[in-house]
């Protein structure tokens, strides 16, 4: 139960690529360096994203262009 909750509040690499208008091997170098937060799920090590993550992501590109 408290697993089915916290998968419902995760997205894909597909949901985030296709959020962030990027490529999904663009989503998963980015998350392999560590400039989005990802996690790994089952035995596969699929990535799923919490939409907190890509919204943090997002205000720092927005920082960054601001003050670049």
């Amino acid at each position: 139960m408290v697993a089915e909750k916290l998968m419902n509040n995760m997205l894909t690499l597909e949901e985030v690529s296709q959020l962030l208008y990027i490529h999904p091997n663009t989503l998963r170098r980015w998350s392999d360096s560590g400039k989005i937060k990802s996690y790994r799920i089952a035995a596969r090590g699929d990535r799923r994203f919490k939409l907190e993550d890509i919204a943090q992501f997002l205000e720092g590109i927005k920082t960054t262009e601001f003050n670049g």
